[in-house]
């Protein structure tokens, strides 16, 4: 398993319009192949920051199998005009991990 990760900023004053599209193009992302969960998180100290964290199967399900998608354009019309700037998206793998 992969997270990619991502932090958002949205427009100022955007933040609730923002937060009813996610929750629309979710069911876009959720359909894809190796996708495994996410969650959308704000920021308490910077009301226009978000972070993002999406779980995969492995890296080919969110780099190819959702990026080169139909479900991939719908997300992008929902969400992508939001972003100022647009974010950089990473991936990172667990290496050690502790929960109660």
């Amino acid at each position: 398993m992969i997270q990619e990760a991502a932090i958002l900023f949205v427009k100022k004053d955007q933040e609730k319009d923002f937060e009813n599209d996610f929750a629309i193009a979710s069911q876009y992302i959720s359909s894809i192949e190796g996708y495994l969960g996410h969650s959308l998180k704000k920021c308490m100290e910077q009301a226009n920051k978000y972070l993002l964290l999406v779980e995969w199967r492995n890296l080919e399900d969110h780099t190819i199998g959702f990026r080169e998608s139909a479900a991939y354009l719908e997300w992008k019309k929902l969400l992508h005009h939001y972003y100022e700037p647009f974010p950089i998206v990473e991936h990172f793998e667990t290496v050690f991990e502790n929960k109660i």
